[in-house]
């Protein structure tokens, strides 16, 4: 336990961001495994989902959750997942 008035204000801010940071990436995993499933449905809406997804992505880069290369990582992956569903429909 810190003694430091400020580093104990930081270990509160840091609890918070923590807990901020654990629900964008849940939200996150949960939106990638709806677009997976749903494009290995062959769902109509599969595109949609995927969207979603990469936008729920983009935003966790702008509010410094995920770094950027591992955003496109992840991007590109789903992306290439829907498509290889797409050619064997």
């Amino acid at each position: 336990m810190a003694n430091i008035k400020s580093q104990i204000k930081r270990n509160r801010q840091n609890e918070r961001a923590h807990e901020r940071n654990k629900a964008v990436r849940s939200e996150i995993r949960s939106r990638v495994k709806l677009a997976v499933a749903a494009a290995d449905q062959g769902s109509d809406d599969a595109e949609q989902l995927v969207r979603e997804a990469q936008s729920r992505i983009d935003r966790a880069v702008l509010k410094g959750v995920l770094h950027k290369n591992t955003a496109a990582h992840r991007k590109a992956r789903l992306a290439k997942h829907l498509a290889a569903a797409g050619a064997d429909a």
